[in-house]
């Protein structure tokens, strides 16, 4: 998730390290940067302003971001997006883009849903909570998820390590789990269900159903320790708790495949995913929709649990259709709420024409204050492993509707 400029100022009364923007003060970027100017400005500790001059001295190739839906791009260096972090304005690093669109007809959806959430109440039944924070304990404990750090690369084969884990448990399911590599080292990983053709009277389609978190995790300042327990580790452990469901009930889809995709590199401009989402269109590759979890654990105090579904950004009709899974599958509703330009992975894959969605914890309003701190552990206030669950019984309904499970044995018996 990247952190918005009103969102930032709140953040940064509540920091101890932070006091690098008052409110009135807003960084002006111009073409280029001019580092001798912006520096100087920040009120920062002394030692962070070096580390932060440090870092910025450390990647100095030349990368083009933009920061609003169709404006020029800014010419900056991989260092120097720490400042655009720093001062929480969101951007898409667009030196890779190629003007790429997926050729296949546009997607349409059902009105009603095929199944009931009475239907799939055993496969909610195995979304453990105790795994679940076991596993975000864990993942969260990798001093940060930075992208271009070692702990970065480090969580990542963690993570792809558990998800060969869980596939191990079931070795008969036509699973894979690969590696989609990067050049700065943390890759991203896709896991896939492959269709089963042979259910009968079922035909198998090759437009995929995806369902995204990025992995990665950031602090204002790079260099310092980002846990990301929220974001977005929430996201990723709500995508592992579904794939394990839907590995120890032998989970074949009957129509779509259906692909988790954990993206690298969320918080450096949509790196990861870009580069996946991209690499399908140029592929041929068809997708028949994809469905963003990112931030899926804080209730903020004093406010009911619900679903915060985003409006702007987004593909309009697949939305309603998660509007549908959301009040059949989950337990307590959603709420529509917008979260702008560059808000997460979703918007790598709307670039290239692709149905795509996304589901927060809240209201972008309500959602956690703690991100992109060290602050941001599983005892935040409001952190909730029963409303992240909520979370993990849509992903494992998206799953089931979108790829088909004629191929269950509990729901055909």
């Amino acid at each position: 998730m990247h952190l918005a400029a009103p969102a930032l100022l709140a953040l940064s009364a509540s920091l101890s390290l932070v006091s690098a923007l008052p409110a009135q003060q807003q960084l002006t970027f111009a073409q280029p940067v001019s580092l001798s100017s912006i520096l100087p400005s920040l009120q920062l500790p002394a030692c962070h302003l070096r580390q932060l001059e440090q870092h910025i001295a450390r990647f100095p190739e030349t990368r083009r971001v933009r920061l609003e839906d169709n404006a020029e791009p800014l010419e900056i260096t991989e260092g120097e997006k720490a400042l655009l972090v720093l001062q929480g304005k969101r951007f898409i690093d667009v030196t890779e883009e190629e003007s790429l669109l997926l050729l296949q007809e546009k997607q349409t959806f059902p009105s009603k849903l095929t199944y009931t959430s009475k239907a799939l109440d055993f496969l909610f039944q195995d979304i453990d909570l105790k795994e679940m924070k076991t596993f975000l304990t864990a993942f969260s404990s990798f001093r940060t998820r930075y992208y271009r750090s070692e702990t970065g690369k480090q969580s990542q084969q963690f993570l792809l390590k558990t998800l060969k884990d869980i596939a191990k448990t079931n070795p008969k399911l036509p699973i894979t789990i690969t590696e989609f590599p990067h050049p700065w080292g943390q890759n991203s990983i896709i896991v896939r269900f492959e269709p089963e053709a042979t259910v009968a009277g079922n035909k198998t389609s090759d437009e995929i159903v995806i369902l995204g978190a990025h992995q990665d995790s950031t602090n204002l300042l790079p260099f310092l320790a980002a846990p990301g327990a929220d974001d977005d580790g929430s996201g990723t452990t709500t995508l592992v708790s579904a794939f394990t469901a839907l590995v120890k009930h032998s989970f074949i889809p009957s129509r779509n495949p259906v692909e988790f995709i954990f993206a690298s590199a969320e918080e450096g401009g949509l790196l990861g995913s870009q580069a996946v989402a991209q690499s399908y269109a140029k592929e041929g590759k068809k997708v028949r929709s994809m469905l963003q979890m990112d931030m899926t654990s804080v209730v903020k105090e004093g406010t009911k649990p619900t679903i915060g579904l985003i409006r702007d950004f987004v593909d309009p009709e697949w939305t309603e259709h998660v509007a549908l899974i959301i009040d059949e599958y989950s337990e307590i509703g959603y709420t529509d709420t917008e979260c702008g330009y560059a808000c997460s992975d979703h918007a790598s894959w709307t670039k290239i024409g692709a149905p795509s969605a996304f589901t927060i914890e809240s209201t972008f309003a309500d959602s956690s204050k703690a991100i992109h701190s060290s602050s941001d552990t599983i005892s935040q206030p409001g952190f909730s492993f029963e409303h992240m669950a909520q979370f993990t019984r849509i992903s494992i309904a998206m799953a089931v509707e979108m790829g088909g499970g004629e191929g269950l044995k509990k729901l055909r018996a």
